[in-house]
């Protein structure tokens, strides 16, 4: 015999309005407490739920929910992300200007980006929605939305800032950060992760920590290290006005230091999220994978930020990020004299630890 509540989760289907709406309302705290209620008779609450994104808004919203709440199950994923039809419904919506669960709708695209499948939103070909963008691809499009569409500006119900969840993600793949660092719209000329880095200081915690992760994944791609230094691309500006508050430096410290970090207003506040400021301080790391990337973040005087980033902020893992870095900045180049940053001797050399690898996670 079922149960009161399997009963209940087959009302998701009723052919009745207002008895799936209470179904769907009443089931919302049970997809945290008993996810496994939605996977019986092979998924079949999952399959009505995917349907119901399609209902009255309300019942639509309650659905999603749940979905969203039970996405951490892998076996769940994989029968959203492998339906090419539920995801296609789901952009059509993400798209769409005046769909009242967009922001909703970004978190569940966030959390099916834990199955590699989800790369095929890369390639993936879709109607082109004209107000919002000129490309068929479908990671084109949820780009669009997210810079678009920041604070409301594009869909008054949304600000799509968990589509930077989505992209840090894809970030961890190959072929996404290929794309990120590569691909170019046919009605411009720059390359995804330019567009993205702007959020670095935005006033959304989720957008600056999920613009953040994407960075930093992207920068494993020690290949694309010498376009990502180069001045047009403006990525180091973008990483270390977060780490900076407004005190004031010496003028050796200043000396060659990036125009955008100079002569900041008093009132100038830093990151205050301590795990976004830990990824800019590993992103900083992998940057010094190449002797080139080691050069120019001596030369752009990273380590007085550094150092004034370790006085002011009190948290042990933003201290060990910034150990970590300034001993690889102050570390001399094999075949050079053993000079620091500023040119004096050193007293040391620290060793590598294999303890302080960093490993590309969101």
């Amino acid at each position: 015999m079922p149960t009161e509540l399997e009963e209940l989760v087959e009302f998701l289907h009723h052919g009745n309005t207002q008895i799936r709406q209470v179904a769907a309302e009443h089931l919302v705290g049970y997809s945290t407490a008993q996810p496994s209620l939605f996977k019986r008779n092979q998924l079949e609450p999952v399959k009505d739920l995917k349907l119901l994104i399609k209902d009255y808004p309300p019942i639509a919203k309650n659905a999603l929910t749940i979905l969203i709440n039970i996405s951490s199950d892998d076996e769940v994923v994989k029968s959203l992300v492998d339906d090419d039809a539920y995801l296609e419904s789901l952009l059509r919506r993400v798209t769409d200007a005046k769909e009242p669960n967009a922001n909703e709708l970004c978190m569940l695209l966030a959390n099916l980006a834990k199955s590699p499948e989800i790369t095929k939103l890369l390639t993936m070909k879709r109607e082109v929605p004209k107000s919002l963008s000129k490309s068929p691809f479908a990671i084109d499009q949820l780009l669009d939305c997210f810079v678009k569409g920041a604070a409301g500006s594009y869909n008054a119900n949304a600000d799509y800032d968990y589509l930077s969840y989505l992209f840090a993600d894809l970030a961890k793949y190959e072929d996404g950060r290929k794309h990120f660092l590569t691909h170019r719209q046919e009605d411009d000329d720059i390359v995804p992760l330019t567009k993205l880095i702007v959020f670095t200081e935005h006033k959304s915690t989720i957008r600056r920590r999920g613009v953040a992760n994407t960075i930093k994944n992207a920068c494993f791609e020690i290949s694309s290290h010498h376009q990502l230094l180069e001045t047009d691309v403006g990525l180091l500006g973008f990483i270390m006005l977060p780490l900076m508050g407004g005190e004031e430096y010496t003028d050796d410290d200043t000396e060659g230091m990036l125009d955008e970090c100079q002569l900041l207003p008093p009132d100038k506040e830093r990151e205050k999220q301590p795990d976004i400021i830990v990824t800019h301080l590993e992103t900083l790391l992998l940057l010094t994978s190449t002797h080139e990337g080691r050069k120019r973040l001596r030369e752009i005087q990273v380590y007085p930020i550094v150092r004034e980033l370790h006085t002011h902020i009190d948290n042990e893992d933003v201290g060990d990020g910034c150990d970590r870095l300034v001993q690889v900045l102050m570390r001399g180049e094999e075949g050079d004299a053993e000079e620091d940053v500023h040119g004096k001797p050193q007293v040391e050399e620290v060793e590598d630890d294999e303890d302080d690898q960093i490993v590309d996670v969101m």
